[in-house]
């Protein structure tokens, strides 16, 4: 670009690198797409430098896209500092989505973003996957063990004095005494919440008994803490498409809201995510859920693609 060229006005270039971003990462381009792409980066300095900066934020990704190698690299001189700072976060986000990639491989049953899955396992029990969640089933003669990969899911349970249930999560098990319960993936641990009898949580070399109405968590290598009484309607809102908060941080509202979005939000500044949230939302409808988080935190999104938003 010469010195006498202005500074472009907007993000567009950016945002249009972000999503040729995404399209590679699904799959090798189709012969019109990859003409597409490459009419685009010759289009103007402007798109081939945005896109080698979103590229650069993974490391040698050349391989994605046979062309770059043919480009020398080009500066645009004074990109905008906001400009570069959504696109670092739309990178990251689009890393983050590798591990979704990965836990699916790794699955046997899978829910997608947005999306709420019934099972029906081979001995008559049933569980209700959340969105963005998924389990990989480690059947054996002796028992019915399974582990939650990601997000959360309700567990009605078939008897079966024979062979135990036991479903491992956050570096912990949580074997059924009865029938239905509800186990969330929280940080590296995992919260269980029990709608029906009782379980048994073993953590950290350690075993506590949870009864109906109540709820306990642990952490890796760490003891399952006392169980509480808990609104089991709460907490399991989200089996009827609800999301039901009180007083929580926006941070854990953001998380769970975001496993119904496709895409990822973010906090620009990490006092607002400490915010306190009360309400109850569609989870079915993600978007409008923020819409009025923004509007009663006195809060503003910046959409930076259809997968990226950031609040301030």
């Amino acid at each position: 670009m010469s010195n006498g060229q202005k500074e472009p006005e907007s993000d567009a270039a950016g945002d249009a690198a972000i999503e040729w971003f995404v399209r590679l990462r699904e799959g090798p381009l189709a012969p019109d797409e990859k003409a597409e792409l490459d009419a685009w980066l010759a289009e103007d300095a402007a798109n081939a430098v945005a896109f080698d900066e979103v590229l650069s934020m993974y490391g040698d990704l050349a391989v994605m896209s046979p062309s770059r190698a043919e480009r020398p690299r080009r500066r645009l001189p004074r990109i905008r500092v906001a400009a570069l700072a959504g696109v670092a976060a739309a990178a990251l986000a689009l890393f983050a989505s590798f591990d979704e990639i990965a836990t699916r491989l790794r699955a046997d049953h899978f829910a997608g973003a947005g999306e709420r899955k019934l099972v029906t396992l081979d001995d008559g029990s049933r569980v209700l996957l959340d969105s963005r969640s998924a389990i990989a089933l480690r059947y054996s003669p002796g028992e019915r063990r399974l582990a939650l990969l990601s997000g959360e899911a309700w567990f009605e349970v078939a008897p079966d004095v024979s062979r135990p249930f036991i479903v491992e999560a956050g570096g912990g098990a949580v074997t059924a005494l009865g029938t239905a319960f509800d186990v969330a993936l929280e940080g590296a641990g995992a919260r269980v919440t029990v709608t029906e009898h009782r379980v048994s949580l073993s953590s950290g070399g350690r075993s506590v008994v949870v009864d109906e109405g109540r709820q306990s968590a642990f952490e890796p290598d760490a003891a399952a803490r006392s169980p509480e009484p808990v609104n089991v309607d709460q907490v399991t809102a989200w089996r009827r498409g609800k999301l039901i908060v009180t007083k929580k941080p926006l941070r854990d509202v953001l998380a769970a809201i975001g496993r119904y979005h496709r895409g990822f939000v973010y906090c620009v500044e990490r006092s607002i995510c400490e915010r306190r949230v009360s309400g109850v939302f569609g989870a079915d409808d993600a978007l409008q859920s923020l819409q009025e988080i923004e509007t009663s935190l006195g809060l503003r999104a910046i959409h930076l693609t259809r997968y990226m938003i950031l609040l301030y």
